[in-house]
């Protein structure tokens, strides 16, 4: 049985996708397109999460980038884009793996949601998330300082987590990375990896990954 990547457009889900070029894995991936800015009916039917990224893999059906993001590296990584308890930069690579979501990717589309909501920018409440992006975003430029990749020299899941809120989220919450140029730098190195390449022409043929400093066009 070859695992089932289930993947919706220029969404998080590009993160699985990735994940399975870099550890070139057999897999089989199925792509859907935004009905219009949410996910298709199709898709929905899979989970009840009715949302992106979903595996199949035999008799699993499985949600949550993160929860497939740590299936995928036990059942199929061997031990690959992995740190272990026992190097020094594990506890940095736990955190920058879960800091993905639970603090970037949170500030990013809670700025998106009351973009959507049209709130000025100087009403109190999206100044506040703003603030907080901003904070998020240059946590990671600081780490970036001194580091090649978020866990240290090596490049790993921790990065697939994290590289989706400053690339293609921009694309509905379009923000500039002017001030961070540790982010812009590493988003270089990025979208010189060939694992990341090929995940994107297979996943989102036609987009440009959104990889410079400057704010994209919305798609909203």
């Amino acid at each position: 049985m070859v695992l089932t990547v289930h993947h919706l457009g220029r969404s998080q889900s590009e993160r699985i996708v990735w994940l399975c070029e870099e550890l070139g894995l057999d897999y089989r991936l199925k792509v859907y397109d935004r009905s219009p800015l949410l996910a298709p009916p199709e898709l929905k039917k899979l989970h009840p999460l009715e949302t992106a990224p979903i595996i199949t893999d035999g008799d699993v059906t499985l949600a949550e980038s993160g929860a497939i993001m740590e299936y995928t590296l036990v059942k199929y990584g061997e031990g690959k884009l992995v740190v272990g308890p026992e190097e020094k930069n594990y506890a940095d690579y736990l955190y920058w793996l879960h800091f993905a979501n639970g603090t970037l990717q949170l500030s990013v589309s809670r700025n998106m949601f009351l973009r959507m909501a049209q709130l000025p920018a100087e009403n109190q409440v999206m100044g506040a998330a703003v603030s907080r992006r901003e904070h998020a975003i240059g946590l990671i430029n600081d780490r970036l300082k001194d580091n090649e990749w978020l866990a240290g020299k090596e490049f790993t899941a921790a990065d697939i987590m994290t590289v989706v809120s400053l690339t293609t989220m921009r694309l509905f919450m379009p923000y500039s990375l002017e001030s961070y140029p540790n982010v812009i730098a590493y988003l270089k190195r990025v979208g010189a990896r060939e694992g990341y390449k090929r995940a994107m022409a297979k996943g989102d043929p036609g987009l440009a990954p959104v990889l410079g400093a400057e704010a994209p066009k919305s798609l909203m």
